[in-house]
């Protein structure tokens, strides 16, 4: 064909798409000459190739601003150590637990893949406890009611990636995942020290790691049947508790097992953290399953 007649073509036609995907072809006169779904007949705009590609299945992700955007927080509450009373610890529920984040106490780490929950030994309390807390309280029917399931059915399971980034100088301990049962915890992940263990009803019940160092990450399962209960670190070792009952809901975050002033069960000789002084948890991945 006649190049300039090839250019005299081109120049009476125009592509026109429209929202639905249709390519239409009209001349300069807007007569519709035709249309086309498969826009890879024109070379897809969003394809670098134009061989009609999704390109955007190669677009990186969104990166994470605030927590739920990293953890499935849909069926979770949280409670802060801060309050307007010493132990009327703030709690934030659903759906503003969607986009809620605190500098200090929730928020994501520098590198944005893990969420960080941090407790100084001053801060509010709940009215039940004498420890501050940056922890999930487990929920149910996306995030209205508080869940409380039983294991004499079922298989009910907590899968935590985290890591223990800081204790308390004076009493380095916390508290990193719980099963807790209706009146009192069934099962609760310990770090004193270096010792990393299990606690039920407030006993030792079994050693998970005895040179635990800060910032290690660690595979969490928790898992209650109507066998009873077991807690795995790292796939490799499980801590039995033979408990079955209902009330049960899990917790994670940071639980700081200090205080900065004196606590009813408290030894006469106990030395007490400053204000500031926090426990502090990152978790990178939690998962929780119910199996009827």
């Amino acid at each position: 064909m006649d190049s300039k007649l090839k250019v005299m073509l081109a120049s009476l036609l125009a592509v026109v798409v429209i929202a639905s995907g249709v390519a239409v072809v009209l001349n300069a006169r807007g007569t519709d000459l035709g249309r086309f779904s498969d826009l890879s007949t024109f070379g897809d705009a969003s394809s670098s190739s134009g061989d009609g590609s999704d390109a955007t299945s190669d677009l990186p992700a969104a990166e994470p601003k605030v927590p739920a955007q990293l953890l499935d927080l849909s069926n979770w509450k949280l409670t802060l150590p801060v309050g307007k009373e010493q132990d009327e610890a703030d709690e934030v529920e659903q759906p503003k637990l969607g986009h809620f984040q605190n500098p200090k106490f929730f928020h994501l780490n520098e590198a944005g893949d893990g969420v960080v929950f941090r407790a100084n030994a001053g801060g509010a309390t709940t009215s039940g406890s004498g420890y501050p807390r940056s922890e999930l309280r487990e929920m149910k029917k996306n995030g209205k009611d508080e869940a409380d399931w039983s294991n004499k059915s079922g298989i009910h399971t907590m899968t935590i990636v985290q890591a223990i980034t800081a204790t308390p100088k004076v009493k380095p301990e916390v508290a990193a995942g719980q099963i807790h049962g209706e009146e009192d915890v069934v099962a609760m992940v310990r770090l004193e020290k270096k010792h990393l263990f299990v606690e039920s009803d407030g006993e030792e019940v079994g050693d998970l790691d005895n040179d635990y160092k800060l910032g290690t990450k660690f595979k969490l399962v928790m898992r209650a049947t109507p066998g009873g209960v077991t807690v795995t670190y790292n796939d490799k070792k499980t801590v039995k508790i033979d408990e079955v009952g209902g009330g049960n809901y899990f917790k994670a975050g940071c639980y700081t097992q200090a205080s900065d002033h004196r606590q009813e069960d408290d030894d006469p000789d106990q030395k007490y953290d400053k204000p500031d002084a926090y426990g502090e948890v990152v978790i990178y991945s939690l998962k929780v399953e119910h199996k009827n």
